[in-house]
């Protein structure tokens, strides 16, 4: 009989594993909140998947497989609903004079393209008092200058002042590498309006797909395996103040060293939704606003034809295991 072997994760187990990523947190713990930046060497192909009832951000239109540019310098993953959008304002400029960006015309700075996506962790008991300086601002340009290619888990950036269910969610990254050069990872802020774990409020939706205990070991008793409630209690999974919409979200980086065209990443960002099915129920609430951004770094040739289609199909399975791990990471991290 053939062995089977285990899947194997990039040296960091982090999105970082993707050669050229960068990614940079800050958090205000007042206000309970906080900001994660990923940045990108160059423009790199990018597509965007908005399931989630009640999203918010900004760029994504420009992503569409239909419109001109089809790339991004940097992304922004942000606490605050929509006063977190100062973030990237904040990222936009700074990347626009350090020289990164479109070269439109000689009269001006370049321009980043640099779209974001919000959670909403207003409602957490953090101070929100804020008048007219919320903080996002200056936790966008804190986090650009921390970039690195380590970062930490759980209470952590945009998942500072998260929840996951009635427990903390929280920042979560992993990867995997798919040989011959080809690899694949995801970064999720986790907050919510579904429960992560399983009927008995320990193991993990997740658990399948865990490798090398990365998000605790903990396995269902066996009477848990066909629990198939679609919508299960609410008093035990929800957190009622937080049904509304809006009130909620995961947010999702995946990306590859795959070289995909615009319609090929808008795919991959398709498939790596399924991550927040396996991970999260129920999950694309109308009170989520649950939005993934892929991206190719372009580094390594998957062929044409159905050579390329069977390796986008590879790659786009292995994106939504990573982003399943991610959130489970996120929790489990947020509340060791």
């Amino acid at each position: 009989m053939k062995q089977i072997s285990s899947p194997k994760t990039g040296y960091l187990n982090l999105i970082t594993d993707v050669e050229g990523l960068l990614v940079g947190q800050a958090e205000d713990p007042i206000a309970k909140t906080g900001v994660t930046v990923l940045t990108c060497p160059s423009l790199w192909t990018a597509a965007v998947d908005i399931r989630g009832g009640g999203p918010g951000g900004r760029e994504s239109a420009v992503l569409d497989p239909e419109n001109l540019v089809g790339g991004v310098h940097a992304i922004v993953l942000t606490g605050g609903s929509v006063f977190g959008l100062a973030a990237a304002d904040a990222v936009t400029v700074a990347l626009s004079n350090a020289g990164k960006g479109l070269d439109l015309n000689s009269n001006h700075n370049p321009v980043p393209i640099i779209p974001a996506a919000v959670l909403y962790d207003l409602a957490n008991g953090g101070k929100k008092d804020w008048g007219e300086r919320p903080p996002y601002y200056q936790l966008g340009k804190s986090a650009l200058q921390q970039t690195s290619s380590s970062f930490s888990l759980g209470k952590a950036g945009a998942g500072y002042g998260a929840m996951a269910g009635t427990v903390r969610g929280g920042l979560g990254s992993a990867s995997l590498d798919l040989g011959d050069g080809l690899v694949v990872g995801a970064l999720v802020a986790a907050n919510p309006v579904g429960s992560p774990y399983m009927a008995d409020n320990q193991s993990f939706w997740a658990w399948p797909f865990e490798i090398e205990q990365e998000f605790g070991g903990h396995r269902p008793d066996i009477r848990l395996m066909h629990y198939n409630d679609p919508f299960p209690d609410t008093s035990r999974i929800f957190n009622t103040s937080r049904l509304k919409g809006g009130a909620n979200t995961m947010l999702a980086v995946v990306a590859t060293t795959a070289e995909l065209d615009r319609n090929q990443t808008k795919r991959l960002a398709i498939m790596a939704q399924d991550g927040f099915a396996r991970a999260v129920r129920p999950v694309h609430t109308p009170f989520d606003g649950d939005t993934l951004f892929a991206l190719s770094s372009g580094a390594v040739s998957i062929g044409q034809g159905n050579d390329a289609n069977i390796q986008l199909a590879r790659i786009g399975s292995a994106a939504a295991d990573c982003v399943t791990r991610a959130i489970a990471r996120a929790v489990y991290c947020a509340n060791k």
